[in-house]
């Protein structure tokens, strides 16, 4: 475990004493200690989720569909799941709650935890919120966050409240009724009310504020927020990168600005593509429509590297408690860019690799312990869960941080 100390807020020592069905210690057996789960979450955007849990794909590419979701679940345990208000409930009062409750399920079945984005924006925003006034659409918000945030507690409980506050109020690329009432309240103003609304109906769960503005104009917002008394469960960072990777220097600069806070922070939709870059002076990346944009074996090499060392420098941060690749696949991709981890055809590119052998091999714990005469076993591991292997049977357990000795019975 030679990089254990650069790690070692990703880790703890941990205890177990094992004893039989009559509580004798096993003494002197090896065992095998398996991490099953991650504490970190390394997420996707894998919104093909929800067509598959509605049984909803054609018969001819469920096989496609299942294959692309069999390689997501191999490396990743967390997901994000679309609701954007235009789409989730175009027309009003019926919104497609039981289809993304069967999505959140069958995530939450295979182990994957689950965030929803995001409950107020201005963009794919209802379009029927422009018939009314502004306190009408103060109070249609309201009302979503109340739904939503009710009828998947227990399936969903992190959201991104509120995306990209930054712009809101000033955004002038059309009319909405989100821009409207952020004008009204300030942008400290809405991002509290927004809060305090989905706070009230999941208090237990986590929040986040997200933006991809990094400037300073982010951290006075931020700053604002926590002034009056927003409480922020994680600063969520996007990082679109069609344009170039940032590279470890501006990496390393965002982190070191975001951190005074002291919050966790989550990098909420993570951008590296495998082709050409969108040329620099594209200001709203939505506004670049190539005709082709392939994933080259050159520009394959280049992403991986990339993602690796992303990932390594943010998997190092004591602050990051998350990473969300934006399209784990290039198929159905945002903007058509080849940013997936695996390609059209659902082949594992690169990067896919890098950080496979990375999140399940470099940053898990695999071992084989044999426990003393009194039946104890000490180790250290990576944060996270466990099954202790033990002829056969499986005893599963966490390693949270330090902690006191577990007591794990084998039947």
């Amino acid at each position: 475990m030679g990089h254990a100390h650069e790690l070692k807020h990703r880790m703890a020592n941990k205890t177990i004493k094992l004893v039989d069905a009559a509580g004798q210690p096993v003494a002197g057996k090896e065992v095998e200690i398996k991490q099953t789960n991650h504490a970190f979450l390394f997420g996707c955007g894998i919104f093909d989720v929800v067509d598959v849990a509605n049984q909803n794909v054609p018969a001819d590419r469920l096989a496609f569909q299942e294959k692309k979701l069999d390689l997501f679940l191999d490396v990743f345990n967390s997901a994000t799941l679309p609701f954007y208000w235009g789409r989730f409930e175009p027309e009003k009062g019926k919104p497609l709650t039981k289809e993304l409750q069967a999505a959140a399920r069958w995530l939450k079945e295979r182990n994957i935890a689950v965030k929803g984005h995001p409950l107020c924006w201005h963009t794919v925003t209802a379009p029927w919120l422009l018939e009314m006034s502004n306190e009408e659409i103060l109070q249609a918000q309201f009302a979503r966050i109340e739904r939503e945030v009710t009828d998947f507690k227990g399936l969903i409980d992190t959201w991104d409240v509120i995306n990209e506050v930054v712009i809101m109020p000033i955004f002038d690329k059309y009319d909405n009724g989100i821009t409207r009432i952020s004008q009204d309240l300030g942008r400290v103003g809405i991002i509290k009310e927004m809060f305090a609304k989905t706070r009230e109906h999941n208090p237990d769960a986590t929040l986040l504020l997200n933006d991809f503005n990094t400037s300073i104009n982010y951290e006075i917002l931020i700053d604002g927020c926590l002034n009056a008394g927003v409480k922020i469960d994680a600063i969520g960072i996007q990082s679109h990168q069609h344009q170039g990777y940032w590279g470890r220097e501006k990496l390393e600069e965002v982190l070191d600005r975001f951190s005074h806070f002291g919050l966790p922070i989550h990098f909420t939709e993570n951008t590296l593509t495998s082709g050409h870059l969108m040329p620099p002076e594209i200001v709203d990346l939505n506004d670049y429509e190539p005709s082709h944009w392939p994933s080259t074996p050159e520009f394959e090499e280049r992403q991986a590297k990339e993602a690796e060392e992303m990932y390594s420098i943010l998997f190092h941060h004591p602050l990051v408690q998350a990473i969300t690749t934006w399209s784990f696949s290039d198929d159905g991709s945002w903007l058509g860019a080849p940013a997936g981890f695996i390609r059209k055809d659902n082949s594992p590119k690169p990067a896919y690799e890098v950080l496979k052998k990375r999140i399940k091999g470099d940053w898990s714990t695999h071992l084989t312990v044999k426990t003393d005469d009194n039946g104890v076993l000490t180790f250290e591991g990576f944060l996270g869960e466990y099954d202790l292997v033990c002829d056969g049977e499986k005893v599963p357990f966490t390693i949270e941080q330090e902690a006191e000795t577990d007591q794990l019975i084998l039947r």
